[in-house]
C-alpha cells in the first residue's frame, strides 16, 4: 500500500483514538497546529482551482476534517475539565485574546462564533443546496445540448461521452456538497455547545473539585475555553469559506486570484471615478490626508491599467499575409478535406429555420430520436448526421448524401402542410401537387387554413419537419448496410463481448474475421432484418462457421435462426401471411441454374426463362399493391438466396422469405403462383 493511502487510514484511526484515549498536552498542541495547517491548505487549493470538479474529493475531505476537529474538541474538553490544561497552543490563544479581561475576550470570541455560524456556515449551506438543485434541473438540457452538438457534427462521439461523464460528475459533486455542508453546520452548533459546557462545568469543577476561588476559576477556564474555541473555530471558518468558494466557483480561465483581479479591474476608467469619490469624502470631516493617499493610489492604478490595455501588438499586413500563406501551404490544411461524412443533410437557405433552434427548429432533436429509434429497430448505431446549408441548392430544396453520394432529395414549403389523400384520385382540397418524398405517394402542399378541412376530409396532414424526418429515417434504413463498416462492426463485437465473452471468442478472430462478420450483418441489413439480437446471430455463426466460410450461406443460416423475429416482422396479429409462391417447375429451373465456383455460387439462368419469371412475378406484385398488401415471395430455403439476387435488379421492393424462416403456427395464404409454361 502506498504511503499516502496509509497516512489517510492512520489519520482516521487516530481520530477514533482521540475520542477514547486522553492525550497529553504537547500532542494536542501538535494536532491543533496540524488542523490549522490542513484548513489553510484546503482554502488555498479551493482558491486555485478553475472549476469545482478539480477538487472533487472535497465533500469527503470535508467530512474527515469535521470529524477530526470534533475529535480535537472532545480531547481538549477532557483535558480542560480534568486537568485545567489543554496544551500550550490553547493557553496561548486564550491569553492573547482575553488580554487580562475575561469578559472582553469572551465577547470577542462570541462575535467570532456568530460570524462563523450565521454568516459563513449558513451561507455555504444555502449555496450548496441551491447549486445542487439547479445542477440536477439543468442535466436534461445539457444532455440534449450534447446530443444536438453530436448530431450537428460539432463534437465527436468521444467528446460527447466525456461531456456526459462530466455532467454526471458535476451532479454527483453538488449533491454530495449539499449533504456535506450539513456537517459544517452541525460542527458549528457542536462548537457553541462545547464552549458552554467548558465554561459552566469548568466553573463547577474548578470551585468544587479543585478548590479554586470564583475569580480564579473564571480566569482559568474562561482562558482555556476561549483558546479552545479559537483553535477550533478558526479552522472551521477557513473550511466554511473554502466550501463557499468551491461551490460558487464557475469554470474560468485561471484560478480565483487571476479571475478576481482580471474581472474586477477590467474597466480601468472606473478606478478614476472611485478615486474622485474618495477624494470628495476628504472634504468632509473625514481625514483629508488619508483619503487623498487612497484616491491617489486608485488613480495611479487606473492610469497604469489603462496604459497596459493600449499597448496591444498588432501584426503588420505583411506578417498577416505570410501567416495565411504558411497556413495554406501546410499539409494539415489539405488533409482535413479528405474526411468524408457518413451521412450528410444539406438544405437551401429557406430551410434554415428547420435546424435553427432560435427560430423554433427542432430538426436536431428529431435526428437524436431517429438515431435512437433505428438503434432499437435495426440494432446499429447510426453515425452522426452532418447538417449544413448549401447556397447552391434551391431555397426550398434539400438532399441527403451517404458517404459523399447523393441518395435522395426533396422540396419543402415551411409555411405549408403536406396532405395525402386515402384515395389517390381525390381532389377535394386545393393545393400544390407534389409527391411524398419517403414513399413517393401523390400529395399536396396546402395552406395552414385548409389543415382542419383536409383532416376532416380524411387526408393525412403532416408538417414539414415530420416529412423530412420520415424521409431521412427511410433513407437511413435503406442504406444501413452501407453505413456498417468494419470499424462499426468491431464496436458491436466489443459491446457484445462485455456480456458474452465466450461466445465472441468462439466466433472471432477465428474462424471468422471482423470483415466476414461485417458481410453477414450487412446482408441482413440490406434486406431490412434487424441485427439487434446479436447473441442469436453469433450463436448461429459459432455453429456453422466451422462448416463453411461462405458469408452468403452464413447469412441464410442466421435468417433461419431469426425465424421468430422475421415472423413477427411480416405477419399481422392473427399470424396470417399473404404470399406469392414459386411453382415446383420454377424452383427446379432456378436450382439447376446455380453455378458453383471456388469463390462461391451464383445464378446463371436462361435469359428467356428469367424474363418470364420476372414478368409473372411483376403481375402478382401489382395485384398485392392494389390490395395494399406487402409483396412477399415464399420459396424453398435452397433457392431463396438466388431468387433474392435475381429480384434485386428488377423488383428490389419484394420481400423474399423461405419456409424455414417462418414459425410453424403462421397461417400462410397463397394469393398467386409464379409458373412458366
Amino acid at each position: 500500500m502506498k504511503a499516502r493511502d496509509l497516512s489517510v487510514l492512520l489519520g482516521v484511526i487516530l481520530i477514533i483514538i482521540m475520542l477514547i484515549v486522553p492525550l497529553p498536552g504537547w500532542l494536542l498542541s501538535v494536532l491543533i497546529l496540524g488542523n490549522i495547517s490542513l484548513a489553510l491548505i484546503v482554502i488555498l487549493v479551493s482558491m486555485n482551482t478553475q472549476e469545482a470538479l478539480q477538487f472533487s474529493v472535497f465533500p469527503t475531505l470535508l467530512l474527515l476534517l469535521t470529524l477530526f476537529r470534533l475529535g480535537l474538541n472532545v480531547s481538549t474538553t477532557r483535558s480542560i475539565l480534568s486537568e485545567a490544561d489543554a496544551g500550550g497552543v490553547v493557553d496561548t490563544f486564550g491569553s492573547f485574546v482575553i488580554g487580562g479581561n475575561p469578559l472582553v475576550g469572551f465577547v470577542v470570541f462570541v462575535i467570532l462564533v456568530i460570524i462563523q455560524f450565521l454568516v459563513i456556515t449558513k451561507g455555504s449551506e444555502r449555496v450548496s443546496e441551491v447549486a445542487a438543485r439547479f445542477t440536477l434541473d439543468a442535466m436534461p438540457g445539457k444532455q440534449m445540448s450534447i446530443d444536438a452538438d453530436l448530431n450537428a457534427g460539432l463534437i465527436s462521439e468521444q467528446q460527447a461521452k466525456e461531456r456526459r461523464e462530466k455532467i454526471e460528475k458535476e451532479a454527483d459533486f453538488h449533491g454530495s456538497m449539499d449533504g456535506a455542508s450539513k456537517f459544517v453546520k452541525g460542527d458549528a452548533i457542536a462548537g457553541i455547545i462545547i464552549v458552554l459546557i467548558n465554561i459552566i462545568f469548568g466553573l463547577v469543577i474548578g470551585m468544587v473539585q479543585m478548590d479554586m476561588s470564583f475569580q480564579e476559576a473564571i480566569n482559568t477556564f474562561m482562558r482555556l475555553t476561549v483558546g479552545d474555541g479559537l483553535v477550533s473555530q478558526i479552522p472551521a471558518l477557513l473550511i466554511s469559506t473554502a466550501t463557499g468558494i468551491v461551490v460558487t466557483r464557475t469554470a474560468g480561465t485561471g484560478n480565483l486570484g487571476t479571475d478576481v483581479t482580471g474581472q474586477l479591474l477590467q474597466y480601468p476608467k472606473l478606478l478614476f471615478i472611485a478615486a474622485g469619490t474618495v477624494f470628495l469624502l476628504g472634504l468632509t470631516p473625514i481625514n483629508f490626508f488619508l483619503t487623498t493617499i487612497i484616491a491617489s493610489l486608485l488613480a495611479l492604478s487606473g492610469y497604469l491599467l489603462l496604459k497596459q490595455t493600449e499597448v496591444v501588438y498588432e501584426p503588420s499586413e505583411e506578417e498577416e499575409d505570410e501567416t495565411e500563406s504558411a497556413a495554406m501551404k501546410s499539409p494539415e490544411n489539405v488533409v482535413h478535406l479528405l474526411n468524408m461524412d457518413p451521412i450528410e443533410f444539406e438544405f437551401g437557405y429557406s430551410l434554415i429555420p428547420l435546424a435553427d433552434a432560435n427560430q423554433g427548429g427542432d430538426l436536431l432533436d428529431r435526428i437524436v430520436m431517429i438515431r435512437r429509434q433505428l438503434a432499437i429497430e435495426l440494432g446499429i448505431v447510426i453515425p452522426v448526421v452532418r447538417i449544413r446549408d448549401n447556397i447552391q441548392l434551391n431555397p426550398n430544396e434539400y438532399r441527403l448524401k451517404v458517404k459523399g453520394n447523393e441518395v435522395a432529395s426533396g422540396e419543402l414549403l415551411l409555411d405549408h402542410y403536406l396532405a395525402m389523400a386515402p384515395d389517390m384520385e381525390d381532389d377535394e382540397i386545393d393545393g400544390i401537387d407534389t409527391k411524398e418524398p419517403a414513399f413517393g405517394l401523390p400529395a399536396k402542399w396546402i395552406n395552414e387554413d385548409l389543415k382542419d378541412e383536409a383532416e376532416l376530409s380524411g387526408y393525412t396532414v403532416v408538417d414539414p419537419p415530420s416529412v423530412v424526418s420520415t424521409h431521412l429515417t427511410e433513407i437511413i434504413k435503406e442504406h444501413a448496410h452501407e453505413l456498417l463498416g468494419r470499424q462499426e462492426t468491431k464496436q458491436l463485437i466489443d459491446h457484445l463481448k462485455e456480456t458474452y465473452p465466450i461466445l465472441v471468442e468462439e466466433v472471432t478472430p477465428e474462424p471468422l474475421a471482423v470483415g466476414d462478420i461485417q458481410k453477414v450483418l450487412g446482408k441482413l441489413l440490406k434486406e431490412k432484418v434487424s441485427i439487434r439480437n446479436l447473441p442469436i446471430i453469433f450463436e448461429t455463426l459459432a455453429d456453422f462457421a466451422k462448416l463453411t466460410n461462405d458469408t452468403d450461406l452464413l447469412a441464410e443460416y442466421v435468417r433461419q435462426a431469426l425465424s421468430s423475429q422475421l415472423t413477427k416482422q411480416y405477419t399481422d396479429e392473427d399470424m396470417a401471411l399473404k404470399v406469392v409462391t414459386l411453382s415446383g417447375k420454377v424452383e427446379k429451373a432456378i436450382a439447376e441454374s446455380i453455378q458453383q465456383t471456388e469463390h462461391g455460387s451464383y445464378l446463371s439462368m436462361d435469359p428467356d426463362v428469367q424474363q418470364r419469371v420476372i414478368n409473372q412475378l411483376h403481375e402478382e406484385v401489382e395485384k398485392l399493391t392494389i390490395q395494399e398488401e406487402t409483396a412477399i415471395l415464399l420459396c424453398s430455403p435452397a433457392v431463396r438466396m438466388y431468387v433474392k439476387q435475381l429480384l434485386d435488379r428488377y423488383l428490389p421492393q419484394v420481400v423474399v422469405l423461405s419456409y424455414n424462416e417462418l414459425e410453424p403456427n403462421v397461417q400462410v395464404q397463397s394469393v398467386g403462383v409464379v409458373n412458366i409454361a
